[in-house]
């Protein structure tokens, strides 16, 4: 297998990239591994979020929903 490491600014190694038809060959022998491939949301998934999201901001606005840290929101993401 030719994977080529990916190193961040500091030369520390932050990654790997496989070659598509390597990564074809691994989903078929490790079905589990089509989990972690990143699907595009529909638009309408994208509403569906957006309005959840302007709900719970407005439960919080009245207090009957509590905020969380900013942090913990990013690492949601």
């Amino acid at each position: 297998m030719s994977l080529q490491i990916i190193q961040d600014g500091k030369g520390k190694t932050a990654g790997v990239f496989i070659p598509i038809k390597q990564w074809k060959q691994l989903k078929k022998q490790h079905t589990e591994l089509e989990q972690l491939e990143y699907v595009e949301p529909t638009k309408a998934q994208l509403l569906q979020e957006l309005k959840e999201a302007v709900i719970e901001l407005g439960l919080i606005k009245k207090g009957k929903l509590k905020a969380c840290p900013v942090q913990e929101f990013l690492n949601e993401l």
